[in-house]
């Protein structure tokens, strides 16, 4: 199967450094692309679809992962033909942990060249920007609210030193200001929080199971309202993830649609996998069984 590689040459890691030694190796059975820009993922990846490599890898974290998926959606008729699949390498790697890949390079390059596939839900966000509507497709997961703060106020100097650690301290510095509440409705359910989470998969912020009745082929959304983000919120939360009882004593709603809008009075930033994307109001919807993807 024809196989093509996108990566960023300059990606920081051990994990990183691991894979470029193996740049020599693996460029006699595919096709190594590597990004010159930062968002240069997405145009790569509509690149190869366009020159019709039938598995298309995203070798990096979270965030290269997207784009390179909406570079393949970009490409009519692409996601009914490409396999994708991701080689993990980034700092969090949540995506990677769904679809359970091995993390080491070897075993993960195996799995990739086998390309044995699995077909699951594609969800996207709908919004404006510049006046313009605009479309992102997501794998995992998306949110907005603390987290999408949180994620802007990352110190990415920081975070090449201490890889997700940035994120709780980002997280923490988010808390000191007041968070607007946002509005989640499927048009049968209403709710109000500070912080909206979205899971296609189970996983958020690692191997953490915040959406632990999420289903990567169900054609829902699992949906998790955190009325009110403070200390005591996340000991709730914390205390709801370590008994496994997160819907009875976690502190936040939950239900599953197949679509969701989130609006505010107030500009609120939303992500799509740890990166943000735009400003509320967003759609978030989802297209059932429109993803193949690679998996051991």
């Amino acid at each position: 199967m024809r196989t093509c590689v996108i990566f960023n040459p300059a990606a920081r890691g051990e994990k990183a450094a691991r894979f470029r030694q193996h740049l020599a190796e693996i460029s006699t059975q595919c096709t190594l692309k590597p990004t010159y820009a930062a968002g240069a993922g997405r145009a790569l990846g509509a690149e190869a679809a366009k020159e019709g490599f039938e598995i298309i890898v995203a070798a990096g974290g979270d965030g290269t992962v997207n784009e390179v998926l909406n570079g393949i959606g970009d490409v009519p008729e692409a996601l009914a033909r490409v396999r994708f699949a991701v080689m993990p390498l980034g700092t969090v790697n949540v995506f990677a942990k769904e679809l359970r890949m091995p993390t080491g390079f070897t075993a993960a390059w195996n799995v990739i060249l086998q390309g044995r596939e699995t077909t699951i839900d594609l969800p996207e966000a709908e919004y404006s920007a510049g006046g313009k509507p605009q479309t992102r497709f997501f794998a995992q997961m998306a949110g907005a609210g603390l987290d999408s703060r949180a994620i802007d106020l990352v110190d990415f100097q920081l975070k090449k030193k201490i890889g997700g650690l940035a994120y709780v301290m980002a997280g923490l510095k988010a808390l000191k200001g007041p968070l607007p509440q946002i509005v989640a409705t499927d048009g049968k359910e209403t709710h109000q929080g500070e912080l909206v989470l979205i899971g296609n998969g189970r996983f958020y912020g690692g191997k953490y199971p915040l959406f632990p009745l999420a289903d990567l082929r169900d054609g829902l959304l699992e949906v998790s309202v955190f009325p009110k983000v403070n200390f005591q919120g996340f000991m709730r939360a914390g205390w709801g993830l370590l008994l496994n009882q997160l819907y009875s004593s976690g502190g936040a709603k939950h239900f599953k649609a197949e679509s969701i809008q989130l609006y505010s009075s107030l500009p609120v930033l939303f992500h799509v996998e740890g990166e943000n994307t735009g400003q509320l109001p967003a759609k978030f919807s989802i297209r059932r069984n429109a993803l193949r993807v690679v998996v051991p």
